[in-house]
């Protein structure tokens, strides 16, 4: 149990609790195990809990009508996922499955609930939580809507490049970004709702353009400021090169840097 609540004194939306409301969550957190594949929770399950990732990858999604997987978001080590039954939702809407081996904290919503109420650091840090995927919700919903396929697909590379988005040496331009994930070409359809063989054809034609390469499973953007003005956006500035990344990972644990809900 220790080491359980080691991880939540670790997350950056718990470190302003006092002891006592620290105890109060160790008496009901548990800690469960994942192996690759299996699923966390699915839509209708009885939303009683948040969860906080401690190491591993996990998936959002949610099934269309015709049995097609819509991607929502990837929770990564040191996130929370399942914030919505803070909110009197009383079922889960959409699905978590573990992408890798993984390892959460279960943190019942009824003492996180008591400890909102004595806490604004905590409630205002939910609000923010929520706020924030929710926003990125909406943002590719407005891409689905008014977007081609091709500027639905370079839109979510960047919004990809935000969080997994390392700066490295040796590559073609000062601009040039790997993406630190392995994505399929129906993993990247899943989340702009197209079709496997449309992202195919529009990587290799992105490709072939010079404005990417794709080396097993990962991707390397050339000219992100290039693509960031396809889309009329602006190019990610708080890209992490390796160096960054380490002190990173030995200080606190990131929070919230996904989609989903």
């Amino acid at each position: 149990m220790a080491k359980c609540i080691w991880h939540v004194r670790n997350c950056s939306l718990f470190e302003k609790l006092s002891n006592e409301q620290l105890a109060s969550l160790e008496g009901g957190a548990r800690t469960k195990t994942f192996a690759k594949g299996t699923t966390i929770y699915f839509p209708q399950d009885e939303a009683d809990a948040v969860f906080l990732l401690v190491s591993g990858r996990v998936r959002l999604g949610s099934a269309t009508p015709d049995g097609k997987l819509a991607i929502l978001g990837f929770i990564e080590a040191g996130e929370l996922f399942g914030e919505l039954s803070l909110v009197d939702v009383s079922q889960r809407e959409e699905r978590s499955e573990a992408v890798r081996n993984s390892v959460v904290v279960v943190l019942p919503t009824n003492i996180l609930c008591e400890i909102m109420d004595e806490s604004p650091s905590l409630a205002i840090g939910v609000t923010k939580l929520i706020g924030f995927r929710r926003q990125r919700v909406e943002r590719r919903l407005k891409s689905l809507l008014f977007r081609s396929n091709r500027e639905r697909l370079i839109a979510l590379l960047l919004d990809l490049s935000e969080q997994y988005g390392k700066t490295m040496p040796g590559l073609v331009t000062k601009s040039a970004v790997n993406l630190d994930i392995k994505l399929s070409h129906q993993d990247l359809a899943n989340i702009i709702g197209a079709t496997r063989e449309t992202v195919t054809i529009t990587l290799g034609e992105m490709q072939q353009q010079g404005l990417l390469t794709i080396q097993r499973q990962r991707i390397i953007l050339k000219d992100i400021s290039l693509l960031a003005s396809e889309v009329d956006a602006i190019a990610p500035i708080a890209l992490r090169s390796p160096s960054n990344k380490s002190k990173r990972e030995k200080s606190t644990v990131p929070l919230i840097v996904t989609s989903g809900s």
